[in-house]
């Protein structure tokens, strides 16, 4: 065979392999990359874990498995029963209104709101005495409603295979973490020499500075929130401490979705100076370790500008699921990083062009 056509059978052969392994690893994309981004973070921690075990890399990897089943999965599975059974149940509360109508009276609670409560009172019986209109808007709302909430709990759901299969990851990559670091630093070298192996260190500082801010600031948060529903009396304090958690990492509205429930829940019970004192609680205490705790986390690393991590959160759900809570926020600060960090880095090459002309 001519040497010619040899070399491009050989460069075919070459772009078919690397095409199949792209098309196996793909599905895997997500799950692998916030199993190396949780072991990355959680470096340090491993390291005295290994030397707790005796060194002994297998031990050490599971009992880091077992610790991440215990706080993160276990509580995941009791957050997505306890979101179906409150989708049913709000199924079963507006399926009687589609029915009957709403009732020309306001309920109590919502008459009885300071300042608010007579106008919207006022508004609920204007609005129920058309029962025709009513009943067709309700009809038109009701199902739309009902996928948005049946696809939340199916996000959730799919985000605790999800989160299986990352802890399962986990464990291989940090058993052999040594052979996959030497690995990164031999190709960084090999693709960029000394700027190579500088930018794998600005990707662990980076990766590890946001995860740090974002999951630390929602488990700030959380330990907070616990305090205020269990001074409030709310039901389903657990729950309800790991729902903050979770919704925290969604910037700006996240945890006002879970104490803001909890306030409600407290004035339709009629204990209105607990509601209060709950939405006081979220606005001055929960939602304020936010404005405190995470610049002080990121700032040691890399800053990360809210729009990112709004961006991030969305983007990193709408392309990987529930794990792109995570994912998102620490792709777009690696990104952002790496980007400045070049641009740096070409910058006296500027300079220098710029004196010359």
């Amino acid at each position: 065979m001519n040497p010619a056509n040899t070399h491009l059978v050989r460069i075919a052969m070459a772009a078919l392999l690397i095409i199949g392994c792209v098309a196996v690893l793909l599905p895997f994309v997500g799950t692998l990359l916030l199993a190396a981004v949780i072991c990355v973070t959680a470096w340090p921690a491993y390291t005295r874990l290994l030397r707790l075990v005796g060194n002994r890399p297998n031990l050490a990897a599971l009992t880091a498995c077992l610790l991440l089943v215990l706080l993160v999965l276990l509580p995941m599975i009791v957050l997505s029963g306890s979101l179906a059974s409150a989708v049913e149940a709000a199924i079963r509360t507006v399926k009687p209104l589609i029915a009957d109508g709403l009732p020309l009276e306001a309920p109590a609670w919502l008459a009885g709101l300071p300042l608010a409560g007579p106008e919207i009172a006022a508004y609920w019986h204007k609005v129920a005495a058309s029962r025709a209109e009513l009943n067709e808007l309700l009809q038109q709302l009701f199902e739309p409603t009902r996928k948005f909430l049946l696809a939340t709990v199916t996000v959730f759901g799919r985000g605790l295979l999800q989160l299986l299969l990352v802890i399962f990851f986990v464990f291989f990559i940090l058993r052999d973490a040594p052979k996959f670091a030497a690995l990164l630093r031999s190709a960084a070298y090999k693709l960029g020499g000394e700027l190579g192996e500088r930018m794998l260190n600005l990707a662990r500082g980076t990766v590890t500075g946001v995860m740090v801010g974002i999951v630390g600031t929602a488990a700030a948060q959380a330990l907070v929130g616990g305090m205020g529903y269990l001074i409030a009396g709310v039901p389903g304090v657990v729950v309800l401490t790991f729902a903050t958690f979770i919704f925290s990492m969604v910037p700006v509205i996240g945890p006002t979705l879970i104490w803001g429930g909890a306030a409600a829940w407290l004035y339709s019970d009629g204990q209105s100076g607990w509601a209060i004192f709950m939405a006081l609680w979220g606005i001055l205490a929960i939602s304020g370790v936010d404005n405190f705790v995470k610049p002080i986390l990121i700032s040691r690393t890399a800053a990360l500008p809210l729009i990112l991590i709004i961006v991030g959160v969305f983007g990193g759900v709408l392309v990987f699921g529930f794990i792109g809570l995570f994912l998102g926020p620490a792709l777009l600060a690696l990104g952002q990083a790496l980007v400045r960090e070049w641009l740096a880095d070409d910058a006296p090459a500027l300079t220098r062009a710029s004196a010359h002309d």
